[in-house]
């Protein structure tokens, strides 16, 4: 396949779940965050992704939207470009997405990271390969309905923040492109292909299950980026076969899982970094990645 010459978005997704006990690396504090933060935009990621330190399956679906705010703060001060995007709590039933939803609204009011984050749909999540499931995932699916998907989008819309739209199932990409289609997707997305490695859902990390998607996606002429979640992204192959697609790569120690090392999310990049070098590719800047979305440029919007 002939190799598209634009730069390549790199996101690193920094900590999600994964805890110390599994990972000594992994940033979990605010100041832990922001210096991984700029560290893998120096080195080369347009995109970040972090969760707080809350639990990510939460009985009341809040997450406080402080800790999100003294980690990126110094980052924007920094990077005013820089791209970055906040996760949602899962596993809480009954809860209003206004409130499961209220951090990323006001990321975005306060036009910090110029990303909100829309997850189109429900599933379960926490089988793992070996037929367990550890405590740590939600005891229920997770759970958007389509009212709470047009929710994430008309918001998104309204602060101008680009959605970064989740793909856990095929369904959740149905859902997304026929709002697309009917112009309830606002400008920047970013539609993002997760992948179960030793996480059991959706569709495994193969060529078949990649042109499966792309199948779907084709019409939209929507950017798109893959992860394998619990699992290696490049070590796999599928970061080179999304790139060989004309898509982008997603890293970090939120979804990394081989059992056998445990590198930091410097160390991930830097291996996403080779693949790109080893293909006459090169990344994107924040900047380069906002033009190339259209995800507007940084500055408080309400």
């Amino acid at each position: 396949m002939t190799v598209d010459a634009d730069p390549v978005i790199l996101e690193v997704a920094l900590n999600g779940a994964t805890g110390r006990e599994r990972n000594p690396h992994v940033p979990r504090t605010p100041e832990e965050i922001t210096r991984d933060a700029l560290t893998c935009l120096d080195g080369g990621a347009a995109i970040v992704h972090n969760h707080n330190d809350e639990p990510m399956f939460t009985a009341d679906g809040v997450h406080a939207v402080e800790p999100y705010l003294a980690a990126w703060e110094p980052v924007v001060a920094a990077r005013p470009d820089a791209l970055l995007y906040p996760t949602m709590a899962a596993g809480a039933r009954g809860i209003p997405v206004e409130r499961r939803w209220a951090h990323v609204e006001e990321l975005a009011r306060r036009g910090l990271g110029g990303m909100s984050l829309v997850d189109p749909g429900s599933v379960n999540v926490g089988l793992t390969s070996d037929g367990t499931v550890p405590d740590a995932a939600a005891p229920e699916p997770y759970q958007n309905s389509y009212t709470d998907t047009e929710y994430m989008f008309a918001r998104s819309a309204e602060h101008r923040a680009a959605p970064s739209i989740s793909i856990f199932e095929p369904g959740f990409l149905r859902t997304a492109l026929t709002l697309h289609r009917h112009g309830r997707v606002p400008p920047g997305a970013l539609v993002k292909l997760y992948f179960g490695g030793s996480l059991e859902f959706g569709l495994p990390p193969t060529e078949r299950a990649l042109e499966a998607y792309l199948e779907l996606l084709e019409p939209s002429g929507l950017p798109w980026s893959v992860a394998v979640l619990g699992g290696d992204v490049v070590g796999c192959g599928l970061a080179r076969l999304a790139l060989e697609r004309g898509g982008h790569v997603r890293v970090g120690l939120e979804d990394f899982a081989d059992g056998t090392r445990t590198p930091g999310n410097a160390e991930l990049l830097d291996g996403a970094l080779a693949l790109l070098s080893d293909l006459g590719r090169r990344p994107a800047s924040s900047a380069e990645a906002r033009q190339m979305l259209g995800v507007p440029g940084p500055g408080r919007t309400g």
